[in-house]
């Protein structure tokens, strides 16, 4: 995954409030361990839930570049970058699923992931917001980690699972992939459920120098 590309979108993307009327949101960072817990712990509702409640994939970031969220995603993450042709169709390139340690040669191939999954977040707080808040949130290009090129098996296998029943499948990444996981959360200022925070915990305990950044979204 081309972290360097995703980084300098999100970094241009920060520019972005400075022209707006909203003012931008300061960035935080705390040891992930005091990240977990600045997470508020509420237990999930599940209630009411559909994924058609999350408009996704919209038109993206570049409004006039004929590619959705998804395209977009995979564009910025390629390792090896991919021919956009008509109508944003991908041909060839490479992805590497972090979740596996897994490369992917074909963007079909490849599921742009939610690192919260829609059905969490609503269970977490989003069943709360706004139609546009929610559609935001699902085509999130403006914190590098929020939506990620992964296998299409690995996102299968995670669903809409929490930690607590769901790490990938590489052992190496799960101080990164909690790290991630608690950095959306705070940035959508969503709960954790007490299952969570213990599995959090658990991981955190491996990872005692990780600390998680992230700017509060508007």
């Amino acid at each position: 995954m081309n972290k360097m590309k995703r980084a300098a979108l999100a970094a241009a993307l920060a520019f972005l409030p400075l022209t707006m009327s909203t003012p931008a949101h300061a960035a935080e960072s705390l040891p992930l361990a005091a990240a977990i817990e600045a997470l508020p712990v509420a237990d999930e509702v599940r209630d009411g839930y559909q994924r058609s409640s999350f408009k996704h994939w919209n038109t993206g970031v570049d409004k006039t570049d004929g590619c959705n969220t998804r395209a977009e995603v995979l564009i910025a993450e390629a390792v090896e970058p991919p021919t956009v042709g008509a109508g944003c169709t991908l041909t060839g390139g490479s992805w590497w699923s972090y979740y596996d340690s897994t490369t992917v040669k074909a963007a079909k191939a490849s599921d742009v992931d939610h690192k919260v999954p829609l059905a969490e977040s609503w269970d977490s707080g989003a069943r709360s917001w706004t139609a546009a808040r929610r559609e935001a949130y699902a085509n999130d290009q403006a914190a590098p980690f929020s939506l990620v090129a992964v296998t299409a098996k690995s996102n299968r296998s995670k669903a809409d699972k929490d930690p607590a029943n769901w790490l990938p499948p590489t052992a190496s990444v799960h101080c990164q992939y909690v790290a991630e996981w608690t950095s959306t959360k705070l940035r959508w200022g969503l709960s954790a459920d007490p299952a969570e925070v213990v599995a959090l915990r658990t991981v955190a305990r491996e990872c005692p120098t990780d600390v998680v950044s992230w700017e509060p979204a508007a």
